[in-house]
């Protein structure tokens, strides 16, 4: 039987933080915009592996002429976007469901969703993270924390909290295909911030944490673009 497996690549937020005339994912980092390279990691982490990019509806025209004048043509699919990121990727997820209804022969082992704006994955992160599905209903990459943490209470006041107690999460986060479409057929909450929180909801809550990657940030201010760039020098 085919085995197909999918990275979803979530590129239909607006970037608001980051300012500018373009969403980030669209910005230029090293001379084209940034998405292009983030789509090239995860194609070069797993050549075998579908690609889905998931854009604003107003923003798939001008994608295409991105990929036009730069000679993009690294295969990949595109799905919509919705109004929130859950939103998002369960669209790219139905997309997949009905691929995989229509392919009668096809399996479909893990699904991968990623942001955008991440461009430092690397394969052995995105290699540990498959592993790890051996014995979890997902994988999820964290990193420790090491600023000083303080909780903020309803009336604002603040008390310190034990770091070592928490993990800051990034993507590509990695679950096994047939329990993340289940777990995206039920009802979206304003609280599903990330996929582990939409597995976890659905029941799904053998999630294993991988060993995360401080140098694989999330674009977010105009800064962080030249450190992307040093460390894309620095990566494989």
């Amino acid at each position: 039987m085919r085995e197909t497996n999918y990275h979803i690549i979530v590129a239909a937020g607006s970037g608001s933080r980051y300012g500018g005339n373009l969403p980030k994912q669209f910005c230029d980092l090293n001379g084209r915009p940034l998405l292009m390279t983030t789509i090239e990691r995860l194609h070069d982490a797993t050549p075998d592996a579908e690609i889905i990019v998931v854009l604003s509806a107003d923003m798939v025209e001008m994608w295409g002429e991105m990929c036009r004048e730069h000679a993009f043509t690294l295969s990949h699919l595109i799905a919509t976007g919705g109004p929130t990121r859950a939103h998002s990727v369960k669209n790219a997820v139905t997309l997949i469901e009905q691929r995989l209804a229509a392919d009668s022969c096809g399996r479909c082992r893990w699904i991968s969703v990623h942001d955008a704006a991440r461009p430092v994955v690397t394969r052995p992160m995105v290699e540990a993270l498959i592993s790890s599905l051996k014995e979890a209903d997902g994988a999820i990459p964290a990193c420790r924390v090491t600023d000083s943490i303080r909780l903020i209470g309803p009336d604002g006041s603040s008390h310190a909290v034990d770091r070592s107690m928490y993990r800051a999460v990034q993507t590509p986060q990695i679950f096994h295909a047939a329990k993340l479409i289940a777990a995206y057929r039920q009802p979206l909450q304003p609280e599903f911030t990330d996929d582990a929180s939409v597995m976890e909801a659905a029941g799904y809550d053998a999630l294993c944490l991988v060993d995360g990657d401080p140098h694989n940030i999330k674009v977010t201010n105009p800064g962080d673009m030249a450190i992307a760039s040093l460390y894309l020098a620095e990566t494989i």
